[in-house]
C-alpha cells in the first residue's frame, strides 16, 4: 500500500533556531520590504521559505542577536546545494544500461558550494527541507539521502512543472518513498515469473522462427510488469477501459502478456500469415488484406481480478509503420469512451472513464512532429483525456542512428517539458525501480488528471528487426550488449543472493517456460488452421436510406435554431444574417449552405444520433458562414442553439488547434470507438488535409482492409481547388478517388446546399 502524501507533509518548511533564526528573520524582513535589497541566492531561498511559527501567546518569538554572516552563507549554500540535487540529480543517476559513464555534473559538486562534510554536519536537517528532515540528524545525512534518491536508478525531472501543488507533490513522492514498496518473497517471485514469461517468449520466437521479424522487447522487458501495475491500479480506481497505442517494438509481447492474446494465435501468424490459412494479399473477404502481425491490435475483455489479469477491458489500437501516428488515434478513442452522448447539450465528460497509455520509441518521440501535436491536445477542453501515461521504451538507438544524430536534446523525453509533463528516467535493468515509477505515474495521473512520462532506458538486444546486423554500425555498443545479462537474469541473481530462490532456480524456471511454449506450438500445429472471425465485418453494401425530412420538422428545427436566451445579445453585424435564415423556410428565399448544414445537424440530433464537429475555426466557420456558437458582445457569454434542441442527442463543436495530423487522427479514433456518432472534421481550406495525409492513407482509407476497422467520419474540405493560386489549389479530388476501393469511402463534390443536406443525413443514418 502506497504511503499517503498528506498536505501537512507537503508543507514542511525550514525551522532555524537561536542566532541563525534571528539573522534569517532580519533578512526576511528586508526581503519583504524590498526583494532587491538581498542577493539573488537569498531571494531564491526566501521564495521557498516560510518564517517560524509565532509563539503560543500570539506574539512572534523575540529574535536573539544576529549571527555572523558566515553562518547564513553556509545555510544558503546548503539549501542551494539540496535544491540543485533535486533539479540536476538525474545527471548522475545510474539510468542507462550498457552506456558509457556520463561526465560528472558541476551542479552536484559539493565543493562548488564551499561546503565541507563538517559544515553540513553542523547545520540542521531543516536546511534541506522536505520529508527527509525527520529521518536525518543533520544536513549531511539529509544530503546523502537526497543523492541516493535523485541519483540512483531513477532520475527525476519535474522542476519545469509550474504548478506549485503538483511540484511539491512530486517532490514529496520521490523523497518520502511513498511508492517505493518493498516486495515480500512471494511478490519477488511473481515479478521473476513475469520477467521470465517475457524473456522466454522472445527466446522461443528467436530460435523457432529464425530470421522472422518480431521487433523484440528484449532490453526493455520491464515494460510488461510496469503495464501490469498501471492497469491494476487503474482498475482499482474505477477506470472502465484502458487504451494502448504503440509501434512495433515489443508489440507482440504486450499483446501476449498484457492483453492476453493466446500464444497459439501468435504462433499461427508466424506460420500462416496474419489470418490462418489466408494470404496477406488475399482480397476475397470484403476487402480484408490483413497486415503484418506486429501492426495488429486486440481488445481484451475484463477478466477475474486475480494474478496478472485485471478487471478492466484493455484495447490496443492497430498501428501502421508510421510509428507515432497512432498517438492521437488512441487519445480520440479514450475521449469517446469517457463521454456520454445520449442527452441534449454538450456531452458529459468523465476523465476517469478511460486511461490512454502511449508507448513511444526513443528516436520517434522527438523525431516525429505528430508527437508534439498530440501533446498539445492534452490540455485543450475539447480534446483532453484527463492525463495519458507515456512510456518511452528507450533503446538508445533508432534503427542504426545514435542519439547524437537523431535529436538536439539531452534526453529523448525533453519535448515533454514544454507541456509541463513530469518526467522520470528509470534503469530498465532495475525491475523494482520500474514498478515504483509505474505506481508514481498512475497516482499522479489519477490525482491531477495530467500527463506523466516514464523514460524507460534500456537497450535493444538484437538489430532493428532481428534479421538486421547491428555490429555493422554499432560494434562497441553491441559488444557490451552481447555480454550484458537480461533484466530477468539480474533480478533472479538478486533473489538468489538474498535467499529468496535457490541457486540456479531462475534458469530452471526459464527453461520450463520455454518448454511450455514448445508444447503449445506443437499442439497448435496439429490443428487445422481456420479463418479468424474475431474481427468479422458486416457487409458494406450500400443501403437505401430515407434522407428527406418533413416541412413541419424543418420549421421546428429552424425556429429552435433562431431562438435565443432572454438576456442574450446578438452581435449587431450578425442580426440581419440570422433573421434572413430564420425567414428562409417561410419565403421563396434560398436556403444557404450553412443553414442547410444546421438543419441537417438538427434533424440528425433529434433522431438520436450525436454529433461531434471539429476543425480549424469550426465554430464560426472559416468563411464566417456557420456561426454555430454565438458570442454575446456585452457579457462574453456563448450560446449554441444545437445544444438546446428538445429530446435530442448531444452536440459538440470545437475549434481545433492549428494541426491536421493529430486533429484528424483524434477524430478518426473517436469515430472508431463511437460508430453511432456522426464525426466531422473540417479543414480550413480543403487542401489543408494534405497535412494529415498519413492519417487519410493509413487509417481512414486502409483501416478496413488491413485491420477490419471501420470509420464513418466525414472530412469537410471546402474550397480546395478553386484557382486561388497554387497554395489553395491542391485539394485534388483525384487524390481521394485513387484511395477508393471496396466501398471504403465516398467522395462527393457537392454543387448545391440540398446535396450537402442529404449527404450529411445519409452518412449519419
Amino acid at each position: 500500500m502506497a504511503q499517503e502524501i498528506t498536505p501537512a507533509r507537503q508543507s514542511a518548511r525550514f525551522a532555524f533556531h537561536g542566532p541563525n533564526a534571528g539573522y534569517i528573520l532580519e533578512l526576511y524582513d528586508r526581503y519583504l520590504s524590498d526583494p532587491a535589497s538581498v542577493d539573488a541566492e537569498t531571494r531564491a531561498f526566501f521564495a521557498e521559505w516560510t518564517p517560524p511559527p509565532i509563539g503560543g501567546n500570539g506574539a512572534a518569538t523575540a529574535a536573539p542577536a544576529a549571527a555572523p554572516a558566515a553562518d547564513v552563507s553556509k545555510i544558503l549554500a546548503a539549501a542551494n546545494y539540496a535544491q540543485n540535487i533535486r533539479i540536476y540529480g538525474h545527471l548522475a543517476a545510474s539510468i542507462a544500461p550498457v552506456a558509457p559513464p556520463r561526465p560528472p555534473a558541476a551542479e552536484l559538486n559539493q565543493q562548488r558550494y564551499g561546503l565541507t562534510d563538517a559544515d553540513l554536519e553542523r547545520l540542521p536537517a531543516q536546511v534541506v527541507d522536505g520529508p527527509l528532515v525527520s529521518q536525518s540528524r543533520n544536513a549531511r545525512e539529509a544530503i546523502e539521502q537526497l543523492r541516493e534518491i535523485y541519483s540512483g536508478a531513477i532520475g527525476y525531472e519535474f522542476d519545469h512543472v509550474q504548478d506549485v501543488e503538483q511540484r511539491n507533490w512530486l517532490r514529496d513522492a520521490a523523497e518520502s518513498g511513498a511508492f517505493h514498496q518493498p516486495l515480500d518473497a512471494e511478490q519477488k517471485k511473481a515479478l521473476l515469473n513475469r520477467l521470465t514469461e517475457v524473456e522466454a517468449f522472445e527466446k522461443f520466437l528467436h530460435t523457432t522462427y529464425l530470421g522472422a521479424k518480431r521487433f523484440s522487447v528484449e532490453g526493455t522487458d520491464a515494460v510488461v510488469p510496469m503495464l501490469d501495475v498501471v492497469a491494476g491500479d487503474a482498475a482499482r480506481n474505477g477506470i472502465h477501459e484502458i487504451f494502448i497505442g504503440m509501434a512495433h517494438r515489443g508489440r507482440l509481447n504486450v499483446l501476449a502478456h498484457v492483453l492476453g492474446k493466446p500464444y497459439e494465435a501468435i504462433f499461427s501468424e508466424f506460420e500462416h500469415g496474419p489470418r490462418s490459412g489466408v494470404s496477406q494479399t488475399d482480397t476475397s473477404d470484403v476487402g480484408w488484406t490483413g497486415d503484418v502481425k506486429y501492426h495488429l491490435g486486440l481488445r481484451r475483455e475484463a477478466g477475474p481480478g486475480s494474478g496478472t489479469r485485471v478487471d478492466v477491458p484493455v484495447i490496443m489500437a492497430p498501428n501502421p509503420s508510421h510509428l507515432e501516428f497512432v498517438d492521437p488515434v488512441v487519445e480520440g478513442m479514450a475521449r469517446a469512451s469517457q463521454e456520454g452522448r445520449d442527452n441534449p447539450g454538450l456531452p458529459t465528460h468523465d476523465p476517469m472513464g478511460a486511461l490512454p497509455i502511449l508507448i513511444h520509441g526513443d528516436a520517434a518521440f522527438p523525431g516525429q512532429g505528430i508527437v508534439a501535436e498530440t501533446l498539445n491536445l492534452s490540455g485543450l477542453t475539447g480534446y483532453t483525456t484527463g492525463g495519458t501515461i507515456h512510456i518511452i521504451t528507450n533503446n538508445q538507438i533508432g534503427y542504426t542512428t545514435l542519439p547524437d544524430d537523431s535529436r538536439s536534446t539531452l534526453y529523448a523525453s525533453d519535448l515533454a517539458k514544454g507541456f509541463e509533463i513530469p518526467i522520470v528516467h528509470v534503469n530498465a535493468d532495475d525491475a523494482a525501480a520500474c514498478l515504483e515509477v509505474a505506481r508514481l505515474a498512475i497516482a499522479y495521473r489519477n490525482r491531477f488528471k495530467h500527463d506523466f512520462l516514464i523514460d524507460l532506458i534500456g537497450y535493444r538486444r538484437w538489430g532493428h528487426n532481428e534479421g538486421d546486423e547491428p555490429t555493422f554500425t554499432q560494434p562497441e555498443m553491441y559488444a557490451r550488449i552481447t555480454q550484458h545479462p537480461t533484466a530477468r537474469a539480474i533480478w533472479a541473481q538478486e533473489l538468489e543472493d538474498s535467499g529468496v530462490i535457490g541457486a540456479g532456480e531462475g534458469d530452471q524456471v526459464l527453461a520450463a517456460a520455454i518448454d511450455r511454449l514448445q508444447q503449445i506450438r506443437e499442439g497448435a500445429s496439429r490443428e487445422k488452421p481456420t479463418a479468424d472471425d474475431h474481427h468479422a465485418l458486416t457487409s458494406l453494401q450500400p443501403a437505401d436510406i430515407e434522407t428527406a425530412v418533413s416541412s413541419g420538422v424543418l420549421h421546428q428545427i429552424n425556429n429552435a435554431l433562431h431562438t435565443f436566451p432572454e438576456n442574450f445579445t446578438l452581435n449587431p453585424k450578425l442580426k440581419r444574417q440570422l433573421e434572413r435564415r430564420k425567414a428562409a423556410l417561410d419565403t421563396d428565399g434560398a436556403i444557404d449552405w450553412a443553414l442547410a448544414e444546421s438543419l441537417a445537424f438538427g434533424s440528425i440530433l433529434m433522431e438520436g444520433t450525436p454529433i461531434r464537429l471539429t476543425g480549424q475555426d469550426a465554430q464560426r466557420g472559416t468563411f464566417s458562414q456557420r456561426h454555430l456558437v454565438l458570442h454575446d458582445p456585452d457579457h462574453g457569454s456563448t450560446f449554441t442553439a444545437l445544444q438546446s434542441l428538445p429530446d435530442a442527442a448531444a452536440f459538440a463543436v470545437w475549434n481545433s488547434p492549428l494541426s491536421e495530423s493529430a486533429a484528424l487522427g483524434y477524430e478518426y479514433g473517436y469515430s472508431v470507438y463511437a460508430p453511432e456518432t456522426l464525426i466531422l472534421w473540417e479543414g480550413q481550406f480543403g487542401d489543408f488535409a494534405n497535412g494529415g495525409q498519413v492519417i487519410i492513407d493509413q487509417f481512414i482509407a486502409a483501416g478496413q482492409a488491413k485491420w477490419r476497422q471501420t470509420s464513418g467520419m466525414v472530412l469537410l474540405l471546402p474550397h480546395g481547388y478553386e484557382g486561388q493560386g497554387p497554395e489553395h489549389s491542391s485539394g485534388r479530388l483525384e487524390r481521394y478517388l485513387q484511395l477508393c476501393a471496396d466501398r471504403n469511402m465516398r467522395v462527393a463534390n457537392c454543387t448545391t446546399a440540398a446535396q450537402y443536406f442529404h449527404l450529411l443525413r445519409r452518412q449519419a443514418l
